[in-house]
């Protein structure tokens, strides 16, 4: 990977340069009996970001490398039936012209799906009758918040004994749970933004000694659900007047609550890319994302933003910053990624300060996969194309044991 590649600043839609260096997947045409692995690509879920889930999907559909694999596309409704959709990815998009994408039995999707507990072959129950679909070799999940970057799909998969892409059981869990991450990354020495949990039953007992508590840190607050992504429920809070309020919005995404005082800083994201063979894990050149208020731009990184309004987002990567300010920040995203004990894939995001401090934000272990996500845009700057960067995750998913040790 280039050290100094050219710095690019493109609006989400458009091309992006070429990349500098060459980092190639090393993934095997196939098994070594011939056939093919199967790959499970299941996404849509229970969560709020059912949509976001299922646009993902659209993206990574879309190049995922059919001369090397066979793909199974699975979608699960919001109530958790798990059905066949058809391979479409165009059906999957996000797009604001017509109604948000969800997965439902008699829409998107055709004859529910059903494995004995014990793993074997994968079965469509269609109305014509059972339709038998085989073994799968590896699942992608590409599920965002609950049941599905919070480890729970982890588990299940575990004790099918299916190897999957993406973070284990514990590592999902925690970087789900923003106020977990907090305590593992402070355990490490890396710094995050100072906090306020509000936890259910103390928001029901002493919500003045909350407000209270929260009033002690700096202005202007976060208030943020604890356990949800693609900024969901987020609040800034200018005036403690609007705490209550704000805290109330984020429970109705999640009873467990975060308020953190806002860190003045730009936000820089980092990708990282696990190792093979247990190796060191790799860090992408970092990125940053520049909002325009003129064209839609929210006061910050929000899902209207994020997601819609993409005239008023620009992906720069490399960030502008100092060479010493881009290797803290690749260091200690690594650091992160180690400290909740990642696989696969994480992006860690940071703020950086005018002292050229490194602050964690978030760390999100399911990032998003669509045509205006930063993480995949950030490997092609640093030489890894799309598809390889979905290849190479399926590669680490199949090397990695099944068994419960590692």
């Amino acid at each position: 990977m280039s050290d100094n590649p050219a710095a690019a600043a493109v609006s989400p839609g458009d091309a992006a340069p070429a990349p500098t260096a060459s980092l190639t997947a090393n993934a095997p045409a196939g098994h070594s009996d011939g056939h093919k692995p199967r790959v499970a690509v299941v996404f849509g879920g229970r969560s709020g970001e059912h949509t976001i889930s299922c646009a993902t999907a659209a993206g990574v559909l879309a190049a995922i490398d059919r001369d090397r694999y066979d793909v199974v596309p699975i979608g699960i409704t919001k109530d958790g039936h798990w059905v066949l959709v058809d391979d479409d990815p165009d059906a999957l998009r996000l797009d604001d012209a017509r109604p948000p994408v969800e997965i439902t039995t008699d829409g998107l999707g055709r004859g529910e799906l059903a494995m004995r507990l014990g793993g074997g072959n994968l079965t469509a129950i269609t109305p014509a009758g059972p339709e038998v679909l085989g073994a799968v070799d590896v699942v992608l999940p590409l599920l965002h918040g609950p049941y599905g970057e919070d480890g729970t799909i982890q588990g299940m998969l575990e004790m099918l004994g299916l190897p999957y892409v993406g973070c284990g059981v514990l590592a999902s869990a925690a970087g789900m749970d923003k106020q977990v991450t907090k305590v593992l990354l402070s355990a490490a020495g890396i710094p995050t933004a100072p906090h306020v949990l509000v936890q259910p039953h103390r928001w029901r007992q002493d919500r003045a000694g909350v407000i209270a508590e929260c009033r002690r840190l700096s202005f202007p607050l976060f208030v943020k659900p604890a356990r949800a992504g693609s900024s969901l429920g987020i609040t800034r809070v200018e005036d403690a007047s609007d705490l209550e309020a704000a805290i109330e919005a984020a429970r109705a995404v999640d009873p467990k609550v975060l308020v953190e005082s806002g860190i003045a800083g730009r936000e820089i994201e980092v990708a990282v890319l696990g190792g093979h063979d247990d190796g060191a894990p790799r860090v992408a050149e970092p990125g940053e994302i520049v909002m325009d208020a003129a064209h839609g731009a929210g006061e910050f990184y929000d899902y209207e933003t994020k997601y819609l309004a993409h005239d008023a987002v620009a992906m720069v990567c490399p960030a502008r910053i100092r060479p010493e300010e881009r290797d803290l920040l690749m260091r200690r995203a690594a650091e992160a990624f180690l400290a909740i004990g990642g696989e696969g894939l994480t992006r860690v995001d940071f703020f950086l300060t005018a002292d050229g401090e490194a602050i964690v934000n978030e760390v999100n272990t399911m990032p998003g996969f669509t045509p205006f996500s930063m993480y995949p845009y950030m490997w092609q700057v640093s030489g890894l194309p799309y598809r390889d960067l979905v290849t190479e995750l399926i590669e680490l998913a199949l090397e990695r044991p099944t068994d419960v040790n590692r």
